[in-house]
């Protein structure tokens, strides 16, 4: 058995059930069983899949399913069992749960020694009319069936893309479309519309100057300080950030790239029990994007950090059946983040924030970053504690 520190077990089969079956969910699956072979764990999860959904954008160049595993290959392969529901759990709930160490699913009880929450945040989204598109379209539609589709019912002069949203995911796929368009050798023009003043502003400055030049190298236009109102009948229509004036501009097509929803977060403290009343609940955790630990450790919407999250999860679980309840608290760091710019070149930071590297080192750190995730679905760890 791999070693644990303050690990003393009491049991060889806990009952675990995992409420979502994303990155931090997978995560804790392969970490519970690496220590804990015997361990019943069962997933709930909506869809019949995991979905590795930070490669979305790489649909216009590769198929859907390379990006999908089916939760009856992780039975088959980690012996564990998947129910495909979405059960809502609110604060009374979860308290109910603790006390009565059981989970209704679909009318059936499913009896648990530890609850792990991994739901994920739900995508920002508004009301969408025909030609509209946002991630929630990636998730069943690969990117390159998507676009041409619709421009194959347009005239060549009515062929305009708007991306609206210069975060990660709105920049990533607005350079799989231009590289996309370039390789099908499709007359289009595309734009980008963002509510600031520069793009990736999360990041450092030099993020936005590298992504910003080379948008320009490809003859993207750029809309800063913009605001997306709606799209009608071939036109978008746009509102300029500070005299609220809007206009109008021809699009065929826009894709939505708004963020995550935030209101959907659930509080945990250090060692990743979930908080009800300022009590925590000692069988239950939470890790992934809708978990906010108290602790100085990371707690940004990124796989990453879901990852860590759902392993650390996991770890605290089994600490907490043994003998010792000595817990580990959550002091994880992003060693570094990596936004592609298409196939073959991209932007990152790694170690500190201010070491900015663009094109080839940036691709290296990404595909180091994307093996390791896939060596953990085979259940190799090979992430540092």
């Amino acid at each position: 058995m791999p070693f644990l520190p303050f690990y003393l077990p009491r049991h060889k089969q806990l009952k675990i059930v995992i409420v979502g079956g994303g990155y931090a969910g997978v995560a804790a699956l392969v970490t519970l069983l690496r220590h804990m072979p015997e361990a019943r764990i069962t997933i709930v999860d909506p869809r019949s899949h995991h979905l590795k959904i930070t490669h979305l954008h790489e649909t216009f160049r590769y198929p859907l399913d390379d990006f999908l595993i089916s939760f009856s290959t992780l039975e088959n392969r980690f012996g564990c069992r998947h129910i495909r529901a979405e059960p809502s759990l609110d604060d009374y709930t979860l308290w109910q749960c603790q006390n009565d160490k059981f989970l209704t699913v679909n009318d059936e009880i499913l009896e648990f020694d530890y609850l792990l929450m991994a739901p994920g945040s739900p995508i920002a989204q508004i009301a969408k009319q025909k030609n509209i598109f946002d991630l929630e379209d990636f998730m069943t539609t690969a990117g390159s069936d998507l676009l041409s589709r619709v421009l194959d019912a347009c005239n060549k002069s009515e062929r305009v893309i708007s991306v609206i949203g210069g975060g990660a995911t709105g920049i990533q796929f607005l350079f799989e479309i231009a590289y996309f368009l370039r390789r099908q050798k499709i007359d289009a023009k595309l734009r980008l519309v963002h509510g600031e003043d520069r793009v990736l502003k999360q990041f450092p400055e030099g993020f936005s100057a590298y992504a910003q030049t080379r948008m320009a190298d490809l003859d993207i236009d750029f809309y800063p300080n913009t605001r997306y109102r709606s799209q009608e009948a071939g036109n978008i229509l746009l509102e300029e950030g500070e005299t609220h004036a809007q206009f109008s501009l021809p699009s065929a097509i826009s894709f939505l790239f708004l963020g995550r929803k935030p209101g959907a977060l659930r509080s945990a403290n250090a060692f990743g029990q979930v908080m009800v009343e300022r009590k925590p609940l000692q069988n239950i955790f939470t890790a992934g994007d809708c978990s906010i630990y108290d602790s100085s450790g990371s707690n940004t919407m990124t796989a990453q950090s879901a990852v860590r999250k759902g392993m650390l999860a996991a770890r605290n679980i089994l600490r907490h059946s043994g003998a010792i309840k000595l817990l580990e608290p959550y002091f994880h760091r992003d060693l570094g983040y990596v936004v592609s710019l298409g196939p073959a070149d991209a932007v990152g930071w790694l170690a500190l924030e201010g070491n900015v590297v663009g094109g080839m080192p940036a691709l290296l750190i990404k595909e180091l970053v994307e093996a390791q995730y896939d060596l953990l679905l085979t259940g190799i760890d090979t992430y540092l504690v």
